[in-house]
């Protein structure tokens, strides 16, 4: 229990630290070791907020069992991921303001940077069923459905989610899916990409750019960041 709880603690500061906060939306979700459910941040409290005492224990039928304060209403995002993908220990629900631009374009997201070689070849998925809030599980389960194998998955009209083995990696993902939705708008505002990593290099890219120990280095970051305070 204390150790997903410092998982969600510290996923929710690091994406406060990178930018990634709306007010009050927005979550990141633990998977219970012991298979109860997903701990994430109690609703109504900032990603910069969040500390141990606004952390939750939801099961899959949207019961808070551990913990105080209410549940966000978008937890089947988690529970019914973290069903359907048994390898997913962290997910990771934004609403970047550049995820909801992009995807609004109806554009293959290109591999412009480093930032964008995780979500690409194959192209990653978009969620189209609805652009209103995830609020029930079947929602939840044509989410997970949707997103696949994939490593995150665009939601038009709403945001992203980005899943991972850990909160490191759900986390960077996320930064990196925003950062990646970004460049392509800033380069579509130029006149459009003209050039981009093809799949072979966008491959050797995944492993020598954004391997662990690599995903790892931006977490950490992000955590001393979160520590010194952001400007």
């Amino acid at each position: 229990m204390k150790e997903e709880t410092e998982q969600v603690v510290g996923a929710s500061q690091a994406l406060a630290a990178a930018g990634l906060s709306d007010m009050v939306w927005g979550h990141a979700a633990v998977r219970d070791r012991e298979g109860r459910g997903v701990w994430m941040k109690a609703s109504g409290w900032g990603f910069e907020e969040v500390d141990a005492d606004r952390v939750v224990l939801v099961d899959r039928s949207g019961d808070v069992v551990h913990g105080e304060g209410k549940r966000h209403l978008e937890y089947p995002i988690h529970t019914e991921i973290m069903e359907r993908r048994p390898d997913v220990g962290c997910v990771v629900h934004t609403h970047a303001p550049a995820l909801a631009a992009f995807t609004s374009l109806d554009v293959p997201l290109r591999a412009l940077s480093h930032d964008a070689v995780p979500f690409v070849e194959p192209q990653l998925p978009r969620f189209t069923r609805t652009g209103a809030l995830i609020a029930d599980r079947e929602l939840g389960a044509a989410l997970a459905e949707t997103l696949g194998d994939a490593n995150a998955c665009l939601m038009p009209q709403h945001g992203a989610v980005t899943v991972g083995p850990d909160a490191a990696t759900a986390v960077m993902y996320a930064v990196l899916l925003e950062r990646a939705c970004r460049t392509q708008l800033m380069a579509a505002t130029a006149g459009g990409p003209k050039v981009w990593s093809d799949p072979e290099e966008a491959e050797f890219k995944r492993r020598q750019v954004w391997n662990p120990g690599q995903l790892a280095a931006g977490w950490h970051y992000l955590q001393r960041l979160n520590q010194r305070g952001t400007p």
